[in-house]
């Protein structure tokens, strides 16, 4: 039977001790919360072979509240603080909505205009409070792109290419518009 490759991935951080039984705040670094700190989910710390089963976890004000099984007081939990969460996912696994697409699927792909001429690569991907945002390195020089249909309408993650609509200035900040 063949293993499929994985990939570790950011879940989130551990910021500070929440009580006195243990419980953590967690700075939230995945679009799934749910799954990746509901009851019984597990999580690594980085860098070491350290994992820690969810308990119970909670929002309270905009924050997320975990418990983890191997940390039983407050000492445990500043011991934690810090620490970054991750858990090993499939390398290719996508989000169930074709319009939904994971960062570390993006990051790497080759940015095309709509004539289909290479403009450079996709750096990274910000999360706005308005909307995402493409990081996208042309010669060196980064620039940011919403991450709207309007100016990204093709995400083609098979074939590894993505279309930004060709919008003078938009990778290019000497470019003229026609008259």
């Amino acid at each position: 039977m063949e293993q499929s490759a994985t990939l570790e991935v950011v879940v989130g951080r551990v910021g500070r001790a929440h009580g006195l039984r243990g419980d953590v705040v967690v700075e939230v670094r995945t679009d799934e919360p749910d799954e990746r700190f509901g009851i019984g989910a597990t999580v690594r710390v980085e860098g070491t072979e350290r994992e820690l089963t969810v308990v119970r976890s909670r929002w309270a004000k905009g924050s997320l509240i975990v418990a983890f099984d191997e940390v039983s007081d407050r000492n445990g939990a500043e011991d934690l603080r810090g620490s970054v969460l991750v858990v090993d996912v499939e390398a290719d696994d996508d989000p169930d909505d074709p319009d939904e697409f994971w960062d570390r699927r993006l990051r790497g792909l080759t940015v095309v205009d709509e004539s289909g001429i290479d403009r450079g690569g996709v750096k990274d991907v910000l999360h706005m409070p308005a909307q995402d945002v493409l990081v996208i390195d042309v010669d060196g020089d980064e620039y940011m792109v919403p991450f709207v249909r309007q100016l990204v309408p093709t995400v083609d993650v098979a074939s590894g290419k993505i279309v930004v609509s060709s919008i003078p200035g938009l990778l290019d900040p000497n470019a003229e518009e026609a008259r």
